[in-house]
């Protein structure tokens, strides 16, 4: 097999665990980064899975389920990235308007950045199996397209105005809720739905035996047919990346790698996103990998 360097258009967040490889301090033999020119990373998944301008991305989850779904030529990596995090502090409410707990939720506004967010299908999940709450009796406000131009907002959504802001609108009384991932604001007046959220979560995860995660890196199809040298050193690179971070403080790893130590939370997030509309079918995990990617 041929192993001369290939230059690879590439879409990864600057975050602790993948700032060795994106810095320059590792290197490739087979392969070079050409690397977006983006501040957040999920700002370019739109051109990912619509125009294809990526052989390495990292991609939210849901996105590439449903990349999937309408047949993108793309395949999963089992390597984590960015900044983990549990999900359920991230329903919210403005506290002054009253105590809003998850009773009380049917036929109330909820914001969310986009119908088929990661983040807003774990906490969707959480709220329907843990707390029983009826998903359609929600009216589900979104702020932005999803990232599959086939997959528009369903009916029984509505589009916030145009320019308008979650918290905004939470503050003015025009929502009741919102599901805010890293774009939460540091505001008291904004609290949890779920009650004691973090301990919740953490309950959550070991009675589930897996993490939520969020992103994971996905490659182009054909890399992984015609290179799989290259697959297997983007692994290593990863891998690499990660451990110079360091461990977290905490001792909890929240961007596993690995088909196996994600098995759990790839079956989950796939139920998830099949019991929402999301995509058609429940895939099998394994599903999502070819022979090459199909990691340990």
């Amino acid at each position: 097999m041929a192993s001369h360097p290939i230059r690879l258009r590439t879409l990864l967040g600057d975050y602790p665990n993948t700032r060795a490889l994106r810095n320059g301090e590792l290197e490739s033999p087979l392969a070079a980064f050409d690397f977006a020119d983006v501040k957040v990373a999920n700002r370019a998944f739109k051109k990912v899975v619509r125009e294809h301008a990526f052989d390495v991305a990292e991609l939210a989850l849901v996105t590439f389920l449903q990349a999937r779904a309408y047949g993108k030529p793309l395949v999963l990596l089992p390597a984590v990235v960015g900044a983990g995090r549990f999900q359920h502090h991230c329903l919210v409410h403005d506290a002054t308007r009253g105590k809003l707990g998850v009773a009380g939720l049917a036929g109330k506004r909820i914001g969310i950045r986009a119908y088929a967010q990661t983040t807003v299908t774990w906490v969707r999940g959480v709220l329907a199996d843990d707390y029983g709450v009826d998903l359609d009796a929600i009216e589900w406000v979104t702020f932005e397209d999803g990232h599959l131009a086939e997959f528009p907002d369903p009916a029984g959504t509505r589009r916030a105005p145009a320019g308008a802001t979650m918290a905004q609108m939470l503050f003015a009384g025009e929502l009741d809720a919102a599901i805010i991932g890293t774009e939460l604001p540091d505001d008291p007046r904004l609290q949890p739905v779920l009650p004691d959220p973090f301990a919740a979560a953490r309950a959550w995860s070991e009675r589930h035996g897996m993490l939520p995660i969020n992103h994971m890196v996905a490659l182009d199809a054909g890399l992984c047919r015609d290179r799989p040298d290259v697959v297997r050193d983007i692994y290593r690179l990863l891998q690499e990346s990660k451990r110079r971070a360091g461990a977290p403080a905490d001792g909890v790893d929240m961007t596993p790698f690995g088909v196996e130590a994600n098995r759990r939370a790839l079956a989950l997030l796939i139920r998830y996103a099949h019991e929402q509309r999301l995509i058609p079918r429940r895939y099998e995990v394994d599903e999502l990998f070819d022979d090459t990617t199909r990691m340990p």
